[in-house]
């Protein structure tokens, strides 16, 4: 069978050159006789692995040398608590921006350990279709830290301008955009990213952390987990107990992809383009809406239905026969669902607007 074009949301589409490498490796990576997943975490050889993986991942996304990267379990979800039990100061007091299912789920996590916790900004009154006005946010002066998720994975909305923190650390959810296109490292506090989107194998999360940010057990106002105290793994390298040793493995191949294609900017230019070929035809489309507030789309996920639940599911099916499987949209919003990451090549935005311009002819009454 030959690959399909998979618009999944998370697991999702991995470059095929990496793919292909990764399976010629599977019984013996580097004249070991075994494969990745058969060896010690504790040897030399996979110690190079996760060297090169940071040291890659520095380079791609230019990360300052007062910034410690982590490889975690657990993925992006186990952050929501990490986060407060992180970060917060004894004043307990953090400000999150809702604009989507993970924010709030996030910020449902923190409420957890402080009522102190609130939600300073919001697009829950239009079903999360846009990005609200964080230039001028009610932020308290003892806030430990703003929190956003900056691309939203179930709703197709970006932040394309980052929050006003007023000198707060800014915490952000990257998980479906990470590694999409340039970031400035040093206007964050902490990054973190579930690598599954857009990077890598599902159960691994990276996180990015402002050096200042790094608490002691002293200093910490929770009793948090060995496990989820961000200093035990950066003091253990990432290597406190057995770490995901496949997918740092797949992730580190990544980023030297990344890096043969360009970079980041090499890459946003092409995100950006296959976004145009789909956004372009939706803005003439007399069937498919796309209900994103146009300044805040993203170029990552991108939502469209008919407006008929039927019709959605017709779409969703015959789109098999093209080739074009896991469109389906979130269950909270229904449609349709197209997340076109890095790995997505130009031919399957284009034979999925091809598709999409053949059922519009043949079922628009």
């Amino acid at each position: 069978m030959s690959r399909v074009y998979n618009f999944s949301a998370g697991p999702a589409v991995l470059p095929e050159e990496v793919l292909k490498e990764a399976a010629n490796e599977m019984l013996d990576y580097d004249g070991s006789g075994m494969s990745i997943m058969e060896m010690s975490h504790r040897t030399k050889t996979f110690d190079k692995v996760i060297q090169d993986a940071e040291a890659d991942l520095r380079d791609v996304m230019n990360i300052p040398d007062n910034y410690k990267v982590i490889f975690v379990q657990g993925g992006a979800t186990t952050q929501f608590a990490a986060v407060p039990m992180n970060l917060m100061s004894k004043n307990q007091k953090a400000a999150y921006i809702e604009t989507g299912n993970f924010s709030k789920k996030a910020f449902q996590e923190a409420k957890m350990f402080s009522d102190k916790v609130r939600v300073v900004a919001s697009s829950k009154d239009k079903n999360y279709t846009y990005i609200p006005d964080c230039s001028n946010l009610p932020i308290d002066e003892d806030d430990d830290y703003v929190y956003i998720c900056e691309n939203n994975t179930i709703f197709g909305t970006k932040f394309h301008t980052l929050p006003n923190t007023k000198g707060k650390p800014l915490v952000s959810d990257q998980s479906s955009c990470f590694l999409s296109e340039p970031v400035d490292v040093t206007k964050y506090g902490v990054i973190y990213a579930g690598v599954q989107k857009n990077v890598g194998p599902a159960g691994l999360a990276i996180v990015i952390i402002r050096e200042d940010l790094i608490k002691e057990d002293a200093d910490l106002q929770f009793k948090t987990p060995t496990m989820l105290k961000w200093k035990t793994q950066i003091d253990a390298k990432s290597l406190y107990n057995t770490p995901n040793s496949w997918a740092i493995y797949i992730c580190g191949k990544v980023f030297k992809w990344i890096k043969a294609q360009g970079g980041l900017e090499a890459m946003k230019k092409k995100n950006e383009a296959k976004a145009k070929i789909l956004y372009d035809y939706l803005e003439t489309s007399k069937l498919f809406i796309n209900d994103v507030r146009k300044e805040d789309r993203s170029i990552m996920n991108v939502v469209f239905r008919t407006g008929n639940e039927e019709l959605d599911a017709k779409f969703v099916a015959e789109a098999k026969n093209h080739n074009i499987v896991t469109i389906k949209g979130h269950r909270l919003v229904g449609g349709m669902r197209a997340s076109i990451y890095n790995a997505m090549p130009v031919e399957g935005v284009q034979a999925l607007v091809d598709f999409m311009r053949e059922f519009e002819k043949e079922n628009l009454k």
